[in-house]
């Protein structure tokens, strides 16, 4: 029960990363490599701003920090025309070092004996088998889910599903596709900024190398539950990456306590899960190719 409960928590927390990579992967169908840094740089303003003993504006520094990061990429994107890959790579790059700025030049900062979040709604909600931090974790995802499904109902919101789609047909309709781009890579890292200090006040640490893998981690969560729901409506494949990441981290739990995997070797897995997942729509299509060429 303990195992379970856990794992509920961290894929709860670990959903709304995974509604940032859906938005960049799924919606703007970018391959944005800032997910690695702005996870750490949520981790980084969330210790520090929850030292200085305000735990709830936490959340929206790092927000605010992520966004400014998935902006930067962006904009080096439409603005310099560097290929987006380059583009996240160099951002990630340089984020590493800002977090290290942030924490003060060091690679890991404890908040333990500190107020967080956590902390906090326990003296707020009294429930039995510590049911407070998964509730919270519930309430949360389940708020920034909603928003996100109404953003993208909104005018703008299509312009950005549209930009994804179609970029040349956007282009040609007068809708400003590079703005578009700039506020959904905003989003989608605010969101996985969100989702890094959130595991911070969770884990009560920091660590300037926690972002690693988890542009990996997210597209696994994301698949998962593409598997599952199937590609539908962007409101049901919020649903899907969020259950997704629940799935994961249950799915990650069980084969640790029974021994199946070594710890060091999650990461593996998860690379494996994505390449497969990603590879079969062209394995399908050969196995398509070769029956038809069996029948003739």
């Amino acid at each position: 029960m303990i195992l379970i409960m856990g794992s509920l928590q961290l894929g709860l927390l670990y959903a709304i990363m995974a509604l940032g990579i859906y938005i960049t992967f799924r919606i703007l169908n970018l391959p944005d490599l800032t997910v690695d840094g702005s996870f750490s740089l949520g981790m980084a303003c969330a210790a520090v701003v929850t030292i200085s003993g305000h735990p709830f504006l936490a959340l929206p520094v790092a927000i605010l920090a992520g966004a400014l990061a998935g902006c930067t990429t962006g904009l080096l994107q439409t603005k310099l025309n560097i290929h987006p890959i380059l583009s996240g790579i160099l951002v990630m790059t340089a984020l590493y070092t800002v977090n290290l700025g942030i924490m003060g030049g060091k690679a890991n900062l404890s908040i333990v004996g500190n107020e967080t979040i956590f902390t906090k709604i326990e003296t707020i909600i009294t429930v039995q088998n510590g049911m407070n931090k998964t509730l919270l974790a519930l309430f949360i995802c389940i708020i920034i889910t909603v928003i996100l499904a109404i953003a993208f109902k909104t005018r703008f919101g299509l312009a950005i599903r549209a930009t994804g789609d179609n970029e040349e047909m956007v282009r040609s309709s007068s809708i400003n596709a590079n703005l578009s781009k700039c506020i959904g890579l905003s989003m989608g890292n605010a969101c996985v900024a969100l989702s890094g200090a959130l595991i911070c006040q969770y884990q009560m640490f920091s660590d300037v190398g926690s972002g690693s893998g988890m542009v990996v981690i997210g597209l696994a969560s994301v698949i998962i539950g593409e598997a599952l729901f199937g590609k539908r409506s962007v409101t049901i494949g919020l649903i899907s990456a969020a259950t997704g990441s629940i799935i994961y981290r249950i799915i990650i739990a069980l084969a640790l306590k029974i021994d199946l995997l070594p710890s060091y070797a999650l990461k593996l897995i998860s690379a494996i899960i994505v390449t497969v997942a990603l590879s079969l729509p062209s394995i399908k299509a050969k196995i398509k190719q070769n029956k038809i060429k069996g029948e003739e």
